[in-house]
């Protein structure tokens, strides 16, 4: 459910169960996480879904059994900010819950027309993951933020754009040609190059 393509230095991973919502289970999430870890060589990595949603996250009976507070975002998390290479979420649809902090730890957010993003846990009792809260304060301030956590608001695509929580908006036929236009220049160039402007960014 996990799909994992390398061509050269772009690596590309999809989520495909789009009959859940493509929402994660403790072994997709741990393959993810393994990806993410091992994906130091790549010039490039997008992380996209099948279907209309990106991601709902956890799965429903998954997180009952306590997924949803697992530290395997975090670890996923943390490994993707972690990489050298340009990281980029192409996301396909909706994005919810636990499912946020992969994009966000990504470099450069696309999202097609109509996508939701929202992280509902106020509402289902628990804290984010540790990560998420700054990273996304970092991308669109502490009030929108709160608006998000602990206001429990739903955000469409027009007004992502506008926060900066996503950076473009991309007609779905087009995202992935897109993703692959944006990390040409970083697959064509030298690792340290890319690597070294990614931390002066930091």
């Amino acid at each position: 459910m996990i799909e994992l393509e390398k061509d050269g230095g772009l690596w590309t991973v999809t989520i495909n169960r789009p009959e859940k919502a493509n929402s994660l289970t403790g072994a997709m999430l741990e393959q993810l996480a393994e990806i993410a870890e091992s994906a130091g060589e790549a010039r490039a990595l997008i992380l996209t879904g099948r279907g209309k949603v990106f991601s709902a996250g956890a799965d429903l009976e998954a997180a009952k059994a306590g997924l949803a507070t697992s530290p395997l975002w975090e670890r996923l998390s943390g490994a993707i900010a972690a990489l050298p290479g340009l990281t980029i979420a192409a996301l396909n649809g909706t994005l919810a819950g636990g499912a946020n902090g992969m994009a966000l730890a990504c470099d450069i957010r696309l999202a097609v027309p109509g996508a939701k993003f929202f992280y509902p846990v106020m509402k289902l009792g628990y804290l984010p993951q540790p990560s998420d809260p700054a990273r996304m304060t970092a991308l669109i301030g502490p009030s929108r933020t709160k608006l998000i956590l602990m206001g429990g608001q739903k955000v469409g695509t027009d007004e992502a754009v506008a926060f900066g929580l996503v950076d473009r908006v991309v007609a779905s036929d087009d995202l992935m040609a897109e993703a692959r236009a944006i990390a040409a220049d970083t697959l064509a160039a030298k690792p340290a190059i890319a690597a070294g402007i990614k931390a002066m960014c930091r």
